[in-house]
């Protein structure tokens, strides 16, 4: 069994999300989170009964700014890890310089296929399959020191 055995079963595209959402702030860690999961796919191949098994092993992040990362998980949120915000994750990207930046995954799959007997055979290669991508706006950030907050003095500095 080979992947062009199996080329008619396709996982599904992943999807790519990030936080803050839809923005990061230069110099600070901009967490990237991607869902994809095991699939099984039923169909016939080489005129058998098959199911087709995708897990996915790799994440491949392009970050757009010429940079990316390989991860072996898609990434969580900063509330599932217990992490304040903008804090570094597997998954997160520092981006050096203000602009809008094109993100998107790749997700290697490991195929498998069961004949109708339980027993997997795991087919050489993997399948990759692309999300959507996702836009990300790196913004810089200034603050200042000031004597009251901004619900104390609405007119303050900042506010």
């Amino acid at each position: 069994m080979t992947l062009a055995d199996i080329a008619s079963f396709r996982p599904a595209s992943p999807t790519l999300g990030g936080e803050p959402a839809g923005f990061g702030v230069v110099g600070m860690p901009t967490n990237l989170v991607a869902t994809a999961s095991e699939e099984r796919i039923p169909g016939t191949v080489l005129g058998w009964d098959v199911t087709v098994r995708f897990v996915p092993t790799a994440y491949i992040f392009d970050h757009g700014d010429g940079t990316s990362s390989r991860t072996s998980t898609g990434g969580t949120t900063w509330a599932a890890l217990g992490q304040g915000q903008f804090t570094p994750t597997p998954t997160s990207h520092v981006y050096r310089e203000r602009g809008t930046y094109a993100v998107s995954v790749t997700v290697e799959y490991a195929a498998s296929v069961d004949f109708g007997n339980g027993a997997w055979r795991s087919v050489p290669g993997v399948v990759r399959a692309e999300g959507p991508g996702y836009g990300v706006r790196v913004v810089e950030v200034r603050t200042a020191l000031v004597d009251r907050t901004c619900a104390e003095d609405p007119s303050g500095p900042g506010c």
